[in-house]
């Protein structure tokens, strides 16, 4: 057919469709952000000989754990057509909660990382149901609901910081809980390796099977990509839109509980400065804000894109003014991008 895109291989002429033209964009997108990450990652150790070896590469795959994490969850919202700005305050929330209630409460370690967990998953869903039941635009949901929990972590932790190692006067830690619960991100071998890094790609592992390889990701994609086809077709659109919020909560608080175990201390302003680094992960990655199409890989790409950026910049030392400059010329960039290949897949359709 003439909207159809041709390729030949000896001669012959065979119709290209549309599942084919977004794997080669994914391939291309992909391909394109490992040549930057490689290219920068040459110019840092050409400039900084001492950068290239493991315990540099250890340190920067451990720097990208929460961002990734959170930003993995983001990409299931983005992708079902919706968009989240609470994702920073849940995590603040969810970290600043679990040390209160084990530092401070003296409750068990293991009641009150699932608690912590449940508290995110709580937002979610109260994000989700506002959305689509009561029909308000999810950028005022989430950036009320940003507001919200952010104050809830001030009254929660009573704007203080707690340590697991040095619990508050009159208040004790179990070793046995102490030792598993650092346990969790510990850093082994010689490179200092921290196991936090085994937990995002295991999350990601899992993720990325929900979204391209099970029934569910199918619904979420088409849900985005069309949402009045998806209606048409009665697929549970509330029901996989709510989920896409719960999942994305749930994981800002897993990357908390991650990042109090490997820090052991709790900021009350934890979380608020990762807004602009998770939406520019997610971006980056290849997801759409118009929702319908993103990858788990891509969004790990863009987010130790950000991770090499920000060890560039730092060993660099223009000051953290150029830090933020880049960062918010890269995520245009990245937007721009996105609107040209969608124009031109359009247009090869047509």
């Amino acid at each position: 057919m003439a909207n159809q895109d041709l390729t030949s291989a000896g001669g012959d002429a065979t119709p290209r469709g549309p599942q084919q033209n977004a794997l080669i964009d994914i391939l291309l997108r992909g391909g394109g952000l490992v040549a930057v990450i490689l290219l920068l990652a040459l110019v840092l150790v050409i400039i900084k000989p001492n950068l290239g070896n493991l315990n540099v590469l250890s340190t920067l795959l451990r720097s990208m754990v929460p961002i990734a994490i959170v930003a993995i969850g983001l990409t299931l919202v983005i992708v079902a057509g919706e968009i989240d700005l609470s994702f920073g305050a849940v995590y603040g929330f969810a970290l600043n909660a679990l040390a209160v209630m084990w530092v401070v409460g003296g409750l068990s370690i293991f009641i009150a990382i699932p608690l912590a967990i449940a508290i995110g998953a709580a937002v979610g869903l109260i994000n989700g149901l506002l959305v689509t039941v009561v029909k308000i635009p999810a950028f005022i949901v989430t950036l009320g609901s940003y507001s919200f929990v952010q104050g809830l972590t001030l009254w929660v932790s009573k704007t203080q910081t707690f340590d697991a190692a040095y619990p508050p006067a009159g208040k004790s830690i179990n070793t046995f809980e102490y030792d598993f619960f650092i346990g969790l991100t510990q850093r082994v071998g010689t490179v200092q390796f921290s196991l936090a890094v085994l937990w995002m790609l295991a999350i990601a592992v899992i993720v990325a099977i929900l979204l391209h390889r099970t029934l569910f990701g199918f619904r979420l994609m088409a849900i985005g990509g069309n949402p009045a086809a998806a209606q048409l077709a009665r697929l549970p659109v509330r029901k996989y839109k709510i989920l896409a919020f719960v999942l994305c909560s749930a994981l800002a608080a897993t990357a908390a509980v991650l990042q109090f175990s490997y820090a052991h201390n709790s900021q009350p302003n934890a979380g608020l400065e990762m807004t602009f680094p998770v939406f520019a992960a997610v971006i980056i990655g290849g997801a759409s804000l118009s929702g319908g199409k993103g990858t788990i890989l891509g969004t790990l790409l863009g987010a130790l894109l950000l991770s090499v950026l920000t060890l560039g910049l730092s060993v660099l030392s223009p000051g953290p003014h150029v830090q933020q400059m880049f960062l918010g010329a890269i995520t245009i960039g990245a937007v721009a991008l996105d609107l040209w290949l969608t124009k031109l897949r359009k247009a090869r359709a047509g």
